[in-house]
């Protein structure tokens, strides 16, 4: 019976996870990334000596480890084929601190110069990826693009918190010294890049033009690259460099199935919806051994998130609270606390999500929503599963021996004298068939008896009725 509905249970919350994650994994809204990893490839190379060979690569949605990797690696391969250009074209919400610092020290440190593209009309590069525009050697929008808005970020799980006005005041002074020292060395405007921190102010493409923070404004590529052309720029250590691009060849470096992938299981929302199905995949199986089916998913949720966990910034303070509230889940189930404990056991897996994944100052995390709908189900699930547990300790055995307690039988021989041992010895019916009894009292014939246990082929029992013969048999 418990195995019948802890299975129904597990199938229908796998089917709703299993669902909400495949939308969140292959939807295109923003703050969903679309990353790669280092075994990215290249697409075919132009053997042609004097083209001048463009790099071209697309940094789409949010920024996370795997992006990175894969933005260091466009570098890298840059730098192996003696291309002119490395050209990023970017639309981004922001993204994670870690993994947008890798970006720009590859940046500074290639040998290849680098242009940041804010393209198509329509797209933006926020928080961190305004950090990277101005990173680069040459800094482009396209009409119809902003840039800005790359204020620390103080959040759990996407949420703003205030916290104390020292640390804000670090946080962001850091934050502000780190994009004033990029500018500079660029040659672009320190003052008015530190507002997009302090005051979190946006820039339209014009605006950022003016403010001598952008380059240059080009409706397309092909028009960029024009204006690229003869163009010479100044190298992050100083030097200058003319840029030679008379007929440009474009090689775009692409990404894989497996790398797409692998950067989808790669995120914050994913890794959490990983981690509760593996949880209650193998407690399924391992609870009802050989139903097969959640300890596959249960198993393979885990390698995933495992996978997830090597590449995200695991937080040990999330991991922990996701913890404690399984235990708490466990206790609510066990003790009476009308419900404060089960309570307490879905906030502190709440918090545990949205403190799962290390945001750095762009506030990047387990998204609340996605905490608040697996966290709700998983909950009353876990204590329903975990009461039908502790519930079945008490129900009677239904095989073997054990299930002969409690069950009654008749009397078919009178025993009045005890035996040496001090009990009384005889025989009875129980359930049909004739077994050897034996009671502290006398047996009379035709006495109702009820078992009390089970020692081998003996059944101890006690007296539980009068006999149905005995006044007929007295004289």
């Amino acid at each position: 019976m418990r195995s019948s509905v802890e299975r129904i249970v597990f199938y229908v919350f796998a089917a709703i996870v299993i669902a909400f994650g495949w939308y969140i994994i292959f939807s295109n809204s923003p703050g969903v990334p679309v990353v790669s990893s280092v075994f990215a490839q290249a697409a075919p190379v132009s053997s042609a000596p004097e083209a001048a060979r463009v790099l071209e690569v697309r940094l789409d949605d949010a920024i996370y480890p795997t992006q990175a990797e894969f933005i260091q690696d466009a570098f890298d391969e840059a730098a192996r084929t003696n291309a002119r250009l490395v050209l990023i074209t970017m639309n981004t919400p922001g993204g994670l601190d870690s993994s947008m610092r890798a970006i720009i020290q590859k940046m500074i440190a290639s040998p290849v110069p680098s242009v940041v593209y804010v393209s198509p009309a329509g797209t933006r590069a926020a928080s961190a990826g305004f950090y990277i525009l101005l990173s680069a050697d040459v800094a482009a929008m396209a009409p119809g693009t902003n840039t800005g808005a790359a204020s620390p970020i103080f959040v759990i799980g996407g949420q703003t918190v205030t916290i104390d006005e020292t640390l804000r005041k670090k946080v962001v002074n850091d934050a502000a010294a780190y994009l004033r020292s990029i500018t500079d060395k660029r040659g672009r405007n320190p003052k008015l890049a530190e507002l997009a921190v302090t005051e979190a102010k946006a820039f339209t493409e014009k605006e950022a033009l003016d403010g001598k923070l952008i380059d240059l404004i080009a409706p397309s590529t092909e028009d960029l690259l024009a204006q690229l052309n003869g163009r010479e720029i100044r190298r992050f250590d100083g030097t200058t460099v003319k840029l030679a691009l008379p007929s440009p060849v474009r090689t775009s470096f692409e990404m894989s199935g497996r790398q797409k992938f692998l950067g989808r299981i790669a995120r914050p929302d994913v890794l959490f919806i990983l981690v509760i199905l593996a949880v209650l995949g193998l407690y399924v199986e391992f609870s009802n051994p050989g139903l097969i089916v959640p300890g596959i998913v249960g198993g393979v949720s885990l390698i995933l998130a495992l996978v997830a966990m090597q590449v995200l910034p695991i937080n040990a303070i999330g991991v922990l609270l996701i913890l404690t509230a399984l235990v708490l889940f466990v206790l609510e189930a066990k003790i009476t606390s009308h419900g404060m404990l089960g309570l307490a056991g879905a906030v502190a897996m709440f918090f545990g999500a949205m403190l799962l994944i290390k945001p750095g100052i762009t506030g990047a995390g387990v998204s609340p929503q996605v905490a608040l709908i697996v966290t709700l189900p998983f909950a009353l699930i876990t204590v329903f599963l975990m009461r039908q547990v502790f519930q079945s300790f008490s129900w009677k055995p239904s095989t073997g021996m054990e299930q002969m307690v409690g069950v009654s039988g008749e009397v078919t021989t009178s025993v009045e004298t005890p035996q040496p041992d001090g009990f009384y010895h005889g025989q009875a019916s129980v359930q049909g068939v004739l077994w050897s009894v034996m009671a502290a009292q006398p047996l009379p014939h035709g006495a109702v008896v009820r078992v009390l246990k089970v020692d081998g082929l003996t059944l101890h029992v006690e007296l539980a009725g009068t006999p149905h013969k005995a006044a007929a048999t007295k004289v």
